[in-house]
């Protein structure tokens, strides 16, 4: 049985076509069922649904023997337990800085004022401020980033931004993109020497599909 560790919303859209691909259809629908392990129409593939920041955990402990999740997990992760062989190009997003419309960003950076920093990616937003040469003191968060600087509470928070439109809507701007962001396929390192001859037509199936996605472009 092969294992494959997703989670739910946009990455779990986004795969479902690579996975069509593969040949493989869910036989389960997670909108409408309750259940975390789903059968697909391969019988030796199922589906396990965790919270995307678990995805790399159940892979590099075997709870699954491959896993889709963005590139800031990994980046926020740092585990050595499993390969990253593909970059599939879905759920693309960037970690960007935001601040208050009022609040002035480039003079609070450039006079080297030390900046309250909001956000779930410390060390995201660690390394790319120690690059700037700014000071800063971070504090950690794990839901409704925004509402740090409307309360007081940070000067700036470091998060993933889509469209936009959550920034917009709470009277947040964009200042200063870091990364972009997309979602990587990992692999757990044992699995992939016992079960190479099962995962490997999968890997390779994957990247069939993106690399015509990226043509088509």
């Amino acid at each position: 049985m092969i294992t494959l560790a997703l989670s739910k919303g946009r990455i779990f859209d986004d795969t479902l076509p690579l996975l069509a691909s593969a040949g493989v259809e869910m036989l389960d629908d997670p909108q409408t069922s309750r259940k975390l392990i789903l059968a697909t129409s391969r019988p030796d593939l199922r589906v396990v649904l965790v919270r995307a920041t678990d995805v790399p955990t159940y892979v590099e402990y075997g709870g699954a023997d491959l896993g889709i999740t963005g590139k800031d997990v990994l980046l926020e992760y740092g585990g050595s337990g499993f390969y990253q062989p593909l970059d599939l190009g879905i759920a693309k997003c960037r970690i960007s800085v935001a601040v208050r419309k009022d609040f002035d960003y480039a003079q609070a950076v450039k006079k080297g004022s030390r900046l309250r920093v909001a956000t779930k990616y410390v060390d995201i937003a660690r390394e790319f401020f120690a690059k700037k040469g700014v000071h800063v003191d971070l504090i950690k968060l794990y839901g409704s980033m925004e509402l740090a600087p409307l309360t007081g509470l940070a000067d700036a928070i470091v998060d993933l931004v889509s469209t936009g439109n959550t920034l917009k809507a709470n009277d947040l701007i964009e200042v200063e993109p870091i990364m972009e962001i997309s979602s990587r396929l990992i692999v757990n390192r044992a699995a992939m020497k016992l079960k190479h001859e099962k995962i490997q037509p999968l890997i390779d199936a994957f990247n069939t599909s993106v690399s015509q996605s990226a043509s088509n472009t």
